[in-house]
């Protein structure tokens, strides 16, 4: 019986060959990863002597992460080290959810901070005796929703779910 190869252990989250697969394409420019699985989060740590390209870096990772399809991983963090300091240069987070095109939308977005991709959930409390009726529910969770997406510019909205202990309107982007 063969062992399985570095891509096939990184498809089923094994956080060694994950780093060793980003370490063969990093190291040549200076960066070192260092990766973690957590609570099916991901944690990639990159160090480097210099500063890094956070756009440039998020793409490889999320493109990366994305393209191994490991079950196991459903969110990812990614923290900038300069070699010998203690706290980040830069971190950002995402969900394995989000399309590449939406991530790189917000970070182009706001260039001098970091998006927060956030999933909000809303419990209304109300009864059909006092009018709320599924029909009134289903309009005004719409319209929340609708809001929400839309005013929300310094976040990342990927999900929203409201319920009236009855039942649940959820739109995903």
């Amino acid at each position: 019986m063969t062992q399985p190869n570095t891509l096939e252990l990184a498809k089923q989250g094994d956080v060694q060959a994950i780093a060793s697969l980003m370490n063969r394409h990093l190291q040549p420019k200076g960066i070192t990863a260092t990766v973690a699985l957590q609570d099916a989060c991901l944690q990639v740590m990159l160090e480097s002597t210099q500063l890094m390209n956070q756009q440039a870096l998020i793409t490889f990772v999320h493109k990366g992460i994305t393209g191994l399809g490991a079950a196991s991983i459903e969110r990812v963090e990614v923290y900038a080290y300069q070699t010998g300091e203690e706290f980040p240069v830069w971190s950002q987070e995402f969900n394995l959810g989000v399309t590449r095109a939406e991530l790189e939308a917000v970070i182009h977005e706001q260039p001098s901070t970091n998006p927060q991709i956030v999933s909000i959930s809303i419990n209304l409390n109300g009864d059909t005796v006092r009018g709320l009726t599924t029909q009134n529910f289903e309009s005004l969770a719409n319209k929340m929703t609708n809001d929400i997406f839309s005013s929300c510019k310094n976040m990342f909205i990927q999900k929203v779910s409201i319920s009236n202990g009855i039942s649940v309107i959820t739109i995903e982007r």
